[in-house]
């Protein structure tokens, strides 16, 4: 009785270890999305925000490779959408979607506060970009935090579009700015000219990224280009969403 009660015990354990095992190989690995809070210019009186697409393509593009999405933001709750990218030519397949997405729209009514974020809880952390992001994130010391906290476990960090601004207070463990002698991608002056949004930030970031050091690199205006210096990960403009997401994907797959 008591052998047949030791193998019972035995295949318990075992059933027990190989439901724990399973559910840990079943359980999505998360990439965090930081969104910016800053709904409105104060100087222009302007609604602004998450650049749609910045947000949708890669949103879809994680999803769809069984990825899990967390957003976060310096105040939590509903980050903002700045509404121009959600109208005419700019509404790509995504946004549309994105924007009729009971679920998506949940995460982003109900975004986490980045205080509340533990780095070593994701695989890879994300910046969409708009121009929200560019008021409300480079002086954030927690998203300074996390970046480095990415950065230096050797996980994707990946910004596009405007959210590079989000590097610009960000040091490396020497002290120095993160990106000094890092090739990076951002808006370009030129894009941001023609775009007649110069009103709309708080600095060129083109500008920013070559004074802190950076290796700036471009594409044509508006066109897709993105660069992986390492595991950091820059994207030029909202057409870059995609080949950003695509290096991130890349990086973790070659993991």
């Amino acid at each position: 009785m008591k052998s047949l009660f030791s193998v019972l015990l035995v295949l318990l354990a075992l059933g027990a270890y190989s439901q724990t095992k399973k559910s840990t190989i079943m359980a999505p690995k998360k990439v965090l999305f930081v969104v910016t809070s800053y709904g409105e210019i104060k100087s222009t009186g302007h609604k602004t925000g998450i650049w749609a697409e910045e947000l949708a393509t890669p949103y879809y593009y994680l999803t769809s490779k069984g990825y899990e999405v967390v957003l976060a933001s310096p105040e939590g709750g509903k980050s903002p959408i700045d509404p121009k990218s959600e109208k005419g030519d700019f509404a790509t397949a995504d946004v549309k979607r994105f924007a009729d997405d009971v679920t998506a729209q949940q995460l982003l009514a109900n975004t986490v506060k980045i205080t509340d974020v533990k780095a070593a809880d994701y695989v890879a952390i994300f910046y969409p970009g708009g121009h929200g992001p560019m008021w409300d994130l480079p002086q954030n010391e927690t998203s300074i935090g996390l970046i480095n906290a990415f950065y230096d476990a050797g996980k994707p960090v990946a910004l596009v579009c405007h959210a590079p601004a989000a590097l610009q207070n960000v040091k490396g463990k020497n002290g120095e700015p993160l990106i000094k002698g890092k090739k990076i991608s951002g808006f370009t002056n030129s894009e941001e000219i023609a775009g007649q949004s110069t009103a709309e930030v708080p600095f060129m970031l083109e500008d920013m990224l070559k004074e802190k050091g950076a290796e700036y690199v471009r594409g044509n205006d508006w066109a897709p280009f993105a660069v992986a210096d390492g595991h950091l990960i820059t994207g030029q403009n909202p057409a870059s969403a995609k080949v950003v997401v695509e290096k991130i994907v890349a990086a973790l797959e070659a993991k």
